[in-house]
């Protein structure tokens, strides 16, 4: 009896040493991985044999203050880590529980707050919006054409209504309700919100028609909007540490970062309130919108359903009269590889998500600044770590030697339509380009008249007749465009 108890206990603690030396190296593992994406950051364009980046140069480079990252591998936060500061002034680091303002991540959140009242039989998503709005009514007019606006044109943007976006009231600002914003009367500080078109005709992005979805939830569930988000949304999925309140009165103000100008300067206040909480009020981090993204993708597969279930998911990521524009998200295709995914843009900070639809891959990013350059280098790095098909995006080119006699005959002025002019100029053996408005950038050679931008992804090429004379500059920038030059 006793040589069986050692027998069985001898089985146990090889078992238990098993486990944890398997547990040990997948830490390892994970740890290499996260320094590999720290130190090979690219941007977009590269110049053959730049090296790559470290997260710590290039938040030099920025002037940022803090970033926080997560990694989703096999539907599972694999890590997240944050780096910098929350608050650099009081010297409050960042760390996977500060909470940034997730901007127009918001939306999507509130599209699976929009369709849980679908989904519970209180709102009909191809019903007229009218119908629901109790506390207002959306002023149809003759640019409506006699069509209706439903929840699902608010949610793709593909309502007609105009608005794209909104610049929150900063902390000595009196804060409009929302009736007042959506009448555009003081103290809101934007438009009414009104038909631009008919619905139903294009996707024309409208923060201005997230926020009459905002007024439908409390209309129909009379309650405040975010009691009702957290409730039904963030705590089934797991998110307790974000808010839609605007401000965070229940949050710990350590936990909130602060929002930076694109310098590094601070904004007057410390950020901005966002009454426009459907459009642009969640505070969150990547750790959070990790759960929210996972729970999407084992939803859509049926195999969860915290917040919404299967049939309510995938009518959420199916793109309405648009090729992209879903119910909250964009569903883009890239190489072959379908992601759901949402970027923000609030003052003072930055972030960007994607989730993959099959899976159960993703990534998430967020900055406490104006300026969000680093978050496509750091969504680039992770891609290439971790094989993630589609989210690498980053063309090298060889740059060449010009002769500055071959430059000097591409200076001049270009006008790319009546009233923009591109300048080109020359300084020693480099050529600059400078359209009206904008400030000069570097042309950089990629044959003898071919030139590249390193900071944006647009090339130029200049155009000669057959007599040898430069006569246009054809600008490839979402399509070839060509600019007549004139002078």
């Amino acid at each position: 009896m006793m040589n069986k108890i050692k027998h069985a206990l001898l089985l146990l603690l090889m078992t238990a040493t098993s486990f944890a030396n398997a547990q040990t190296s997948a830490n390892d593992t994970i740890q290499k991985n996260i320094r590999l994406v720290e130190n090979n950051l690219v941007g977009p364009i590269r110049v053959e044999g730049e090296p790559s980046w470290s997260i710590q140069e290039r938040m030099e480079h920025y002037k940022l203050n803090g970033v926080s990252v997560a990694v989703i591998r096999n539907y599972k936060m694999e890590w997240a880590k944050a780096y910098g500061w929350a608050d650099a002034a009081k010297k409050i680091p960042a760390t996977n529980k500060t909470l940034f303002q997730a901007a127009s991540i918001s939306k999507s959140l509130n599209g699976v707050g929009i369709l849980k009242l679908v989904q519970d039989g209180k709102l009909d998503q191809d019903k007229d919006i009218n119908q629901y709005l109790t506390t207002w009514k959306f002023p149809y007019d003759t640019v409506a054409k006699g069509k209706i606006i439903n929840i699902k044109n608010l949610l793709s943007h593909t309502a007609g209504t105009n608005v794209h976006g909104f610049e929150g009231y900063n902390n000595k600002d009196s804060v409009p309700t929302i009736v007042q914003i959506l009448n555009g009367t003081k103290p809101a500080n934007s438009d009414p919100i009104r038909s631009m078109f008919a619905p139903g005709l294009r996707s024309e992005y409208s923060g201005g028609g997230i926020t009459i979805s905002q007024l439908i939830l409390m209309d129909i569930t009379h309650q405040p909007y975010d009691k009702y988000m957290y409730q039904n949304v963030l705590k089934p999925m797991g998110m307790t540490g974000s808010t839609y309140q605007q401000p965070p009165v229940d949050t710990k103000p350590e936990l909130l970062a602060k929002g930076y100008r694109g310098n590094g300067s601070e904004m007057k206040s410390k950020y901005n309130i966002y009454p426009e909480q459907a459009a642009a009020g969640l505070w969150t981090n990547p750790t959070d919108l990790s759960k929210y993204i996972i729970e999407t993708q084992l939803a859509l597969q049926g195999k969860s359903g915290k917040a919404l279930n299967q049939a309510n998911t995938k009518l959420r990521l199916t793109p309405y009269m648009d090729k992209s524009a879903a119910l909250g998200v964009f569903i883009n295709d890239m190489d072959g590889t379908k992601y759901f995914e949402h970027g923000g843009a609030n003052e003072g900070f930055r972030c960007q998500y994607y989730g993959s639809l099959e899976g159960g891959n993703g990534v998430v990013v967020m900055v406490n600044s104006d300026d969000g350059g680093i978050m496509n280098e750091i969504i680039n790095s992770v891609a290439k770590v971790y094989n993630f098909k589609g989210l690498y995006h980053s063309k090298v080119y060889k740059e060449v030697a010009v002769d500055s006699a071959v430059l000097q005959t591409y200076v001049g002025k270009y006008e790319m339509n009546p009233g923009r002019i591109l300048y080109i100029t020359r300084e020693g053996n480099k050529l600059f380009g400078q359209a009206t408005g904008q400030g000069k950038l570097d042309l950089f050679a990629e044959t003898q008249n071919k030139f590249f931008l390193k900071t944006v992804p647009v090339e130029i090429e200049f155009i000669k007749n057959e007599k040898g004379q430069v006569i246009t500059c054809r600008i490839y920038q979402g399509g070839a465009h060509d600019a007549k030059k004139i002078e």
